[in-house]
């Protein structure tokens, strides 16, 4: 028998199929495939299963939404109210508060992947992925566990979801390996109270920075925030609503530069004048500035009164790292011992995902058409969750997304319905 051309016809026929001599497993999915487990790979599976098209989720953690459930602190709540986080398909339970906590947002994915029966490849990290022009489909290759088990999957669809926090952005600083106290990224920071007494260095003053501080405080820590930029500071509520939600409605009657106007003129009274604090703001206003550059607005959750106090204090960028502390830029030198670097993440697709800088941007992974038009590529190729507008725009991409393969979807199951209801021709 001719086992090579045997080994040929299962691979063709049987998507399961493995190889006799014990070469990568080779798989074909007949949906999509959705490389990230977190909200907006959820999101996109979610929708998908809701138009009936199966996909498959592969998720390099052990569980769904890693950055939530391994790599954020524990005070952590969402931003924004809960209406303007919630996935497609399914709201929050009216039970939870407006500012949900890190625990129900993570039970609340949880549910929704038991409800749309969303079952990630969990451990399988997606090592490499590019398009096969012969085959006219997508190859994703990846590794699994600590044995190195290699997988090749097959996809006419392959829907980028590792998001915009995939990898955490750690600065070179001088100095840095003679600091004799831990520097620790925002990612492993779990609490303040393993500080309690301790003087900290919070290099970052967005709003990971800005609640890190908070938290070092209320646990008895002494913090010093590293401000290296200017920085639009709102409060996070205004006039009773949300300032998030304020400002969406304010934009449906008025233009973004008039809305700025209002947000900084209700916030100067509001919080005062935050540049004396050392905080000065951009010339750009908050909305024109995160709709050109991404840049989010910090909102205010009591970290601006432990500045005021004197709880929290500001410095400018620092130069180099000494052995028991650092140096500013304007000369001052003080002692810390210890260094949280609130420096935030970024996207890692330029890493795995090949032969596409048309689409994706090598220089920070993010899809180069700007919103709403980055979720689509070409042949097929997807993206979710990489708007810089949170778990909003990542459900906005979502829904269209499944939509998109939607059509083609309906196409191909035409095709083989048509085929495979051809009467045979008889023999004559």
């Amino acid at each position: 028998m001719d086992w090579s051309r045997e080994e040929e016809c299962k691979r063709t026929h049987d998507p399961f199929f493995y190889s006799r001599k014990g070469a990568d497993a080779c798989v074909w999915i007949p949906g999509p495939i959705v490389v990230g487990g977190g909200p907006s790979g959820l999101a996109v599976a979610a929708c998908l299963k809701e138009k009936g098209i199966p996909s498959l989720v592969l998720e390099r953690a052990n569980c769904i939404a890693s950055l939530w459930q391994l790599k954020t602190y524990d005070r952590l709540h969402l931003h924004l109210p809960k209406k303007f986080c919630e996935l497609p398909l399914m709201p929050f339970p009216a039970s939870f508060p407006t500012y949900p906590t890190k625990q129900q947002f993570v039970g609340y994915l949880e549910a929704y992947a038991r409800r749309f029966d969303i079952r990630p490849r969990f451990g399988e990290t997606v090592v490499g992925a590019e398009y096969d022009g012969v085959v006219g489909l997508w190859r994703v290759k990846t590794v699994e566990g600590k044995e190195d088990r290699r997988r090749e999957y097959l996809s006419r669809w392959l829907v980028a979801a590792t998001g915009e926090n995939a990898e955490a952005v750690v600065p070179e600083f001088d100095g840095a390996a003679a600091f004799k106290g831990p520097i620790l990224h925002t990612s492993l920071y779990k609490s303040g109270d393993v500080f309690q007494g301790k003087r900290v260095l919070v290099v970052g003053c967005g709003n990971s920075g800005m609640e890190v501080c908070l938290d070092l405080c209320n646990n008895n820590g002494h913090p010093t925030i590293v401000v290296r930029d200017s920085v639009h500071i709102l409060p996070r509520e205004m006039l009773g609503r949300s300032t998030f939600g304020l400002s969406m409605w304010l934009l449906t009657w008025l233009p973004v530069q008039a809305v700025d106007r209002l947000l900084l003129l209700a916030a100067r009274f509001i919080l005062g004048n935050t540049a004396k604090l050392g905080l000065p703001r951009p010339r750009l206003g908050p909305l024109q500035l995160k709709s050109l550059t991404g840049k989010t607005p910090v909102l205010d959750v009591g970290t601006l009164g432990k500045i005021k106090s004197g709880g929290i204090k500001v410095r400018p960028a620092v130069k180099s790292f000494t052995e028991r502390g650092a140096e500013f830029v304007d000369g001052r030198l003080e002692e810390f011992d210890a260094v949280v670097l609130a420096t935030g993440y970024k996207s890692n697709v330029p890493c795995w995902l090949k032969d596409q800088d048309e689409f994706f941007s090598k220089k920070d992974g993010l899809p180069r058409r700007p919103f709403p038009n980055g979720w689509k590529g070409e042949r097929g190729l997807y993206a979710v969750g990489y708007t810089k507008r949170g778990l909003m725009g990542a459900s906005l991409d979502a829904r269209r997304i499944a939509q998109d393969i939607e059509q083609y979807w309906k196409a191909e199951m035409k095709k083989i319905m048509a085929f495979t209801c051809t009467p045979t021709r008889q023999a004559q």
